[in-house]
């Protein structure tokens, strides 16, 4: 609660910072210009949608 402002902006930093292993796929080729799409993973369909804001939303 007492962290310097810069403390916090450092780690949230490296919460951003994809895994080195990771594939990075840009959302404009994942979405393909559609504003939605359906994510199957196991027997769970998850949504991502783009926001009016230009966020993305991922939702069970």
């Amino acid at each position: 609660m007492n962290q310097p402002p810069h403390a916090a902006r450092a780690s949230n930093a490296e919460a951003d910072r994809p895994d080195q292993g990771a594939p990075v796929v840009d959302s404009i080729t994942l979405m393909s210009g559609r504003r939605e799409l359906i994510i199957r993973h196991g027997a769970d369909s998850y949504r991502l949608r783009v926001t009016a804001s230009n966020k993305l939303i991922l939702t069970k």
